[in-house]
């Protein structure tokens, strides 16, 4: 595939072109939304991009909790009062926005789920952001000017990158993001641009924990030599590279090497102790069933952005920038909640416009978890009892996401959706992915089950030194939590594991899932419709 190709007539740089609408999908996070839109305030005073007017917020609320709504619509007035325009789309409007559309919503449920107005918070990031975009049609309906980019994020993501320099990581301002975009899209004819994420992974501890325990066995067997307390020896650079995927179990599924074990690199500050950074770690741990992974964490890697540009198959849900016309590309089977939505519509979108379909050196700072804790704010398919975490429904959702993910892959090679496919091929796909998705996830569990074992093995032997001094109980502790929790997630009754192994659970998913790629061409000729509606 070709790069997009220039633009001739765009005009010379020096001045902002486009006119930018943050798009933030958020839920019960206004820690998060405050830290995203702060650091929007400050990219803006670092890099000011036109005279403050042409960047706007749309802050689309999918909170259940009225406290959490009040304070995002608080949120939302405070920074408009700084100079950041953002509006509040909330349950009310959006129940308000869905019942217009009369009937024809009933053909797009798929789309815009079917939440009864009054439980509409939790309707999931898909649906949420599917919602939004039906609300900007509407926005831009009333001044259609196609030098607008709608830029979709997470509300745990902010406008900086990380960086590994020498004294540690550094959460930095190092990207013109807005005049970034503004050349891109004036100089190529691209039409949907995917940025990437740094910091913490942008995937599930479903498929992060194989290659954690091998990193917290190395920790361990590192710890077992050392003098707990001599100075720390856990501050080398590390060596992750942008690009490889490293945090993934099956980063081979995606184009990746298998990475080595990754070595920690302390995170503390000043001077310490090797049993100082060994209760640190141990108290990380908890973070990484909350999405952090303290060894694999992402660094930006300077590159000019318009010369990084090139042929994209994967869409970042939360850090990608499209024009108006790619409305039309709404996120799929969203009423589904499945995982990996944005790797799947990449692929229906590539299949569909090819190289107007891009990405580039463009990541924002991914931070899972609020500062300070080993916790998200809100995190839907976690469940958490004191130190017990069960993460059996996003366990689920992210299998049958990797199901729907590699059969779609599949289906567009075949010609889909513009191509009618027969029944048997969408059948026979999805058993023969769902099969092979089965066996790779089995023989990872048994491998996980196998490294636990080697971790409990190092952590409970009693000639190490943190079993020998009872100021390291804590961190013994937490190791032990950590541990308990892989158990209660991969052993081989477990709620997750029995699930996907199930036939009877298989034969519901499997009926959902092939109605949703039968339907999914009609859907998006109706989603169409709506547009066209909504924008004269």
């Amino acid at each position: 595939m070709s790069s997009p190709p220039t633009n001739p007539t765009a005009e010379p740089d020096g001045e902002a072109r486009h006119r930018f609408i943050v798009v933030v999908p958020v839920a019960d996070r206004p820690q998060h939304l405050r830290a995203c839109l702060d650091s929007l305030l400050e990219l803006q005073r670092r890099h000011p991009y036109g005279d403050g007017s042409r960047i706007s917020v749309l802050i689309a609320d999918d909170s259940d909790d009225p406290r959490y709504l009040a304070d995002n619509r608080a949120l939302a007035a405070h920074y408009s009062a700084l100079g950041v325009p953002c509006v509040h789309f909330g349950p009310d409007e959006q129940a308000d926005l869905l019942e217009s559309l009369g009937e024809i919503r009933q053909a797009i449920v798929s789309v815009v789920g079917d939440a009864p107005r009054e439980r509409f918070g939790h309707k999931g990031q898909g649906v949420m952001r599917n919602v939004a975009y039906l609300k900007l049609a509407r926005m831009l309906g009333d001044d259609p000017d196609d030098r607008t980019l709608i830029w979709s994020i997470d509300s745990d993501q902010e406008f900086r990158v990380k960086v590994a320099a020498a004294g540690g990581d550094e959460d930095a301002y190092r990207v013109d993001f807005f005049h970034a975009l503004d050349a891109i899209f004036s100089r190529t004819d691209a039409l949907v641009l995917t940025g990437k994420v740094v910091g913490d992974p942008p995937v599930s501890p479903a498929v992060m924990t194989a290659n954690f325990l091998d990193d917290v066995i190395g920790f361990l067997q590192r710890m077992s030599g050392c003098d707990p307390d001599a100075e720390c020896s856990h501050h080398e650079s590390s060596t992750r590279r942008q690009g490889e995927a490293a945090y993934h179990d099956m980063a081979d599924l995606f184009g990746f090497a298998h990475a080595d074990a990754y070595r920690y690199r302390c995170t503390l500050k000043g001077k310490h102790s090797e049993a100082d950074c060994f209760a640190h770690f141990a108290f990380r741990l908890a973070g990484f069933f909350h999405g952090e992974h303290p060894t694999r964490v992402s660094y930006y890697v300077p590159d000019d952005p318009l010369a990084s540009v090139q042929p994209a198959r994967t869409v970042y849900a939360g850090n990608y920038v499209f024009r108006p016309a790619a409305l039309e590309y709404f996120l799929p089977f969203a009423n589904l909640r499945l995982r990996m939505s944005g790797p799947t519509l990449g692929r229906l979108i590539r299949a569909r416009i090819g190289a107007r379909f891009v990405s580039a050196n463009l990541p924002m700072l991914h931070k899972r978890t609020v500062d300070g804790t080993a916790q998200a704010e809100f995190r839907p398919g976690i469940r958490v009892a004191a130190q017990a975490v069960d993460m059996s429904g996003e366990f689920e959702r992210q299998f049958y996401g990797d199901v729907m993910l590699f059969s779609i892959e599949r289906l567009t090679a075949a010609g889909y959706p513009q191509q009618p496919i027969a029944d048997k091929m969408f059948a026979e796909t999805f058993d023969g992915v769902r099969e092979e998705m089965l066996g790779r996830y089995n023989a990872r569990h048994e491998a996980i089950r196998d490294k636990l074992r080697q971790t409990e093995t190092l952590l409970r032997d009693p000639a190490q030194w943190w079993n020998c001094a009872a100021r390291q109980a804590a961190a013994v502790a937490d190791f032990a939590a950590f541990c308990g929790n892989v158990a209660r997630n991969f052993s081989a009754d477990s709620a997750a594991c029995l699930r996907i192994n199930d036939a009877d659970a298989w034969g519901a998913w499997r009926d959902k899932l092939l109605d949703a790629a039968a339907r999914y061409p009609a859907a998006c000729r109706t989603w169409q419709q709506v547009l066209s509606a909504s924008m004269p």
